[in-house]
């Protein structure tokens, strides 16, 4: 599924992300000159776990499925990377392997820099550095995020933030009701509850009391939301 161009939207997506639009346009244009483009289908390998660390990647479309396995066998998803995010650079920075596995969640672009590359501009941009730095800052102040709200709020709460930040990521106008968004990003229950740290029977009834409130709508093809403002509302009063 190699192209070796971006499509438009997919452009977007990398040009439009938080941190990659903070970079000074040279650092930007020195990024995507050195950049080539991966297309994988649903469920396709991108990166093993053990694999020597040969590229800093971006989702330009689609998601990429970061997942571990249990001593069981069982994979366990532990999150989603979003179009514009960019990953695989800590294994570079240390020189240590891929900890986790990295899937295809649907027809997913990624953007590459070789290590060399990214090395290479490393030298020429002393930019880069602090750019790095505030990423991995980021990063460490989003995962205490995660472990405080696993700790401190109940399920209802956690269950309410996680799909208010996929319909902000994911979310687009429902063709029957333009004041709702239906979450692009196909969640089966199950990996919606590994995200959370629960059970799928415990995020169905959830999902289900949800629905009652007229917060959001299953459907077979995924979840609709309703009342975005709803969700914040549950995400904040079980605080």
């Amino acid at each position: 599924m190699d192209d070796p161009i971006l499509n438009i939207e997919e452009r977007e997506a990398i040009n439009s992300g938080r941190w990659f639009s903070s970079l000074s346009p040279s650092l930007r244009h020195d990024i995507l000159r050195c950049a080539y483009v991966k297309r994988y289908r649903d469920g396709e390998l991108i990166a093993a776990r053990g694999d020597p660390p040969e590229e800093w990647i971006a989702c330009a479309k689609g998601a990429v499925r970061v997942s571990s396995t249990s001593i069981s066998g069982k994979q366990i998803t532990l999150t989603y990377v979003e179009p514009g995010i960019w990953f695989g650079d800590v294994a570079i920075f240390d020189g240590d392997r891929r900890t986790h596995d990295a899937y295809a969640h649907g027809d997913t672009t990624i953007l590459c820099v070789a290590k060399a590359d990214f090395k290479k501009i490393l030298a020429t941009h002393v930019e880069l550095y602090e750019a790095m730095l505030r990423l991995h800052a980021r990063r460490i102040r989003q995962l205490f995020g995660l472990v405080e709200d696993l700790n401190t709020l109940p399920l209802r709460a956690r269950l309410a933030k996680q799909l208010v930040h996929l319909v902000r990521s994911y979310g687009v106008p429902s063709l029957s009701d333009g004041r709702e968004m239906r979450i692009s990003l196909h969640l089966a229950q199950e990996e919606l509850a590994q995200l959370l740290g629960a059970s799928r029977q415990r995020v169905n009834q959830e999902l289900k009391a949800m629905e009652r409130e007229e917060a959001i709508r299953i459907e077979p093809g995924g979840l609709i939301v309703r009342d975005r403002d709803a969700l914040m509302r549950i995400a904040e009063s079980d605080v």
